[in-house]
């Protein structure tokens, strides 16, 4: 098995790469970004979230969510973080995939790269986040990968079972809009279920201090597994207690795993990777039992 890297049109943008092999693909655009806006076994369901009135759009000042997989840095705020990204992206052909590169942010002097590498012989793909400071003086934040699945699935997050004797150990942070009554979301010993609701307008968010590492996302009979590598001991964003982060609303759900809070130099960079599989013919579970079976045989 070999994996392949193509230029495509797709969905309106001509300048997109498809990194393929015999079982997956992912495509990428250039022409805004970066955006993984495609990632799925081939001919079959698009894991990610493509927002239909704004997929194939281009140029312009305001800030659009297209879909897909992007790169940010936390903490969030509505002049730093809104940076529109809709514009072309320089891209470098690389082994089993490609590395994208925006250009430095104009107002925050924050440079973002991505890449991207496909296994040869499996659905596993390989993220490499990359923040650059490209200010005269330090700056404080946290790389921050954020990926908008499709509508209609299940979200299972693991809860913390780091035995801390006398002190806690679990940390939820919480937005003032997140209702913890509402019916999208179950609090389990183990797991949190969140359940995709396109009737639900009103959107709902939660972080956690999420040191297994993934979170899983059952839509279609396919189960997306996005795993991330949390160090201990770190102070993370948004009270230090969002190692990850989720967030739903009426068209999409969205999966943020974040790196710690670090404090960058002129020209310093922080790196936070991510690992993607995709699992097909997998029920969503309906209870944290199932949830062990599927996460022993697949995920841990």
């Amino acid at each position: 098995m070999t994996v392949k890297v193509e230029k495509i049109p797709y969905g309106g943008w001509n300048n997109c790469y498809r990194i393929f092999n015999d079982t997956v693909e992912v495509v990428v655009t250039s022409d805004v970004g970066p955006r993984i806006i495609r990632y799925g076994f081939i001919g079959r369901f698009n894991v990610m979230c493509e927002k239909e009135d704004q997929i194939g759009k281009s140029g312009g000042d305001e800030w659009m969510i297209y879909g897909g997989h992007r790169l940010w840095h936390s903490p969030e705020h509505e002049i730093r973080s809104y940076y529109p990204d809709n514009f072309p992206v320089d891209v470098q052909i690389i082994e089993n995939g490609i590395k994208v590169s925006q250009p430095v942010e104009k107002t925050t002097m924050i440079k973002k790269d991505i890449e991207v590498v496909l296994d040869d012989e499996s659905s596993k793909v390989y993220l490499k986040h990359t923040l650059t400071n490209y200010n005269l003086w330090d700056v404080e934040l946290a790389a921050w990968a954020l990926t908008v699945v499709a509508p209609g699935g299940l979200e299972v997050v693991p809860q913390e079972t780091l035995d801390t004797l006398l002190l806690p150990n679990r940390m939820l942070s919480l937005w003032p809009y997140t209702d913890m009554s509402d019916k999208r979301v179950q609090w389990g010993s183990r797991y949190i279920f969140l359940q995709h609701d396109s009737k639900a307008i009103k959107p709902f968010k939660f972080g956690i201090s999420n040191t297994s590492g993934w979170a899983a996302y059952f839509n279609n009979d396919d189960m997306f597994v996005k795993k991330f590598s949390p160090l201990e001991d770190m102070v993370y964003p948004d009270y230090s207690a969002s190692m990850y982060e989720t967030y739903t609303c009426d068209f999409m759900t969205e999966m943020e795993s974040l790196s710690p809070l670090m404090l960058l130099g002129p020209k310093e960079k922080v790196e936070h990777n991510e690992q993607w599989e995709l699992f097909s013919d997998v029920k969503p579970p309906k209870n944290e039992e199932e949830m062990d079976k599927i996460a022993r045989k697949h995920i841990t």
